[in-house]
Formats: structure tokens, sequence, C-alpha cells
């Protein structure tokens, strides 16, 4: 059941070949912009965490995969429409099942990176500790 002022999400850790893939969101993303992370979205009324976030990957990546395992739990406050919102994800790692990558804006951009090396990238605190959730249980 779903509480109000609160969302459930799901968010995909992507490895291939020993490298994670980061999206960098668009300029006109009201949560966030043009900060790179891990495909994530919110789930649809009852709708699994595992069909979401195979269903967000899609959506945001173009990507086929399937889940691996769940790596970790994380949680974040954000602000809809002037009310505080709890947002409660759960974070899985996934195996890609296909390889072209289509993001759905063209400002957007992605990158295949090794997991030591994203600080390369304007990454936040909270994308960065949800891939060490999936790189610590590979």
């Amino acid at each position: 059941m779903e509480i109000p002022g609160n969302k459930r999400l799901a968010a995909a850790v992507v490895m291939r070949e020993g490298l994670v893939l980061l999206v960098r969101r668009s300029e006109t993303e009201r949560f966030l912009p043009r900060v790179w992370g891990v495909p994530c979205g919110k789930l649809e009324p009852g709708e699994s965490p595992e069909d979401g976030v195979l269903r967000e990957l899609k959506e945001e990546t173009g990507l086929l995969g399937e889940v691996v395992r769940k790596v970790g739990e994380s949680s974040f406050v954000s602000e809809y429409q002037g009310q505080e919102v709890k947002n409660w994800q759960d974070n899985f790692l996934v195996r890609p099942l296909s390889r072209h990558i289509t993001l759905p804006e063209p400002d957007q951009a992605y990158v295949w990176l090794p997991p030591g090396e994203l600080s390369g990238v304007d990454i936040d605190e909270y994308n960065l500790d949800i891939v060490r959730q999936a790189v610590q249980r590979s």
C-alpha cells in the first residue's frame, strides 16, 4: 500500500565486464539536472521493485536487463509541490541483456566506468553509495 507523502523507487546498477553504467540526467529535469547516476525511477502502483527496475532501465537507456540480486536499500527526502516526500528505494545489480543504449533526451549522456573511477564525473554521494552496495557484494 502506498502511503501518502512516500514514494517507492528502484535503481539499477548495471555492470558489464567490470564496468558500471552511469547516465547523466537532462538539464530539463527538476531533480538533480545534469548529475550523473545509475538508472532509477518511481514504481508504478502495484509494481514489484524487480519489475520496476527493469522497466525503468528500458525507459531510461533502452537496455533490456536481468536482475542478478537486490544489493541494498536507500532513502532520501525530496520536495514535491511544497510537500516533503520520503523516498524509499530498492537497489539492484542488473546484468544487461542487450547492448544498444538509447537515451530519451538529446542532452543526456552515458559512460561505462570502472567502479574506482566514478568520481571522474559529477556523481553525487547518494549514487556512489548505491554503486558501492553492488560492488561490495559482487
